[in-house]
């Protein structure tokens, strides 16, 4: 894993050991942790997407991961 995916995975993982998550089955709080994961990936490749082009392009990947 380089050192970029390193990075969100950890992010993904510190999101989800707070307080309110913390009682949560390990295989959910697996779940989550994998999904915020993925989340983190599709939002860094828009955050490169949106340096690079403006417009649909951005909009397209949004829309197709469902992301904000």
């Amino acid at each position: 894993m380089n050192d970029k995916f390193k990075e969100l995975h950890d992010k993904a993982r510190q999101f989800y050991l707070q307080d309110e998550y913390l009682d949560l089955p390990l295989k959910q709080m697996h779940t989550l942790v994998e999904e915020k994961f993925a989340e983190l990936i599709v939002r860094e490749c828009i955050d490169v997407v949106q340096r690079t082009v403006d417009g649909k392009p951005v909009d397209d990947l949004k829309e197709h991961f469902g992301v904000e």
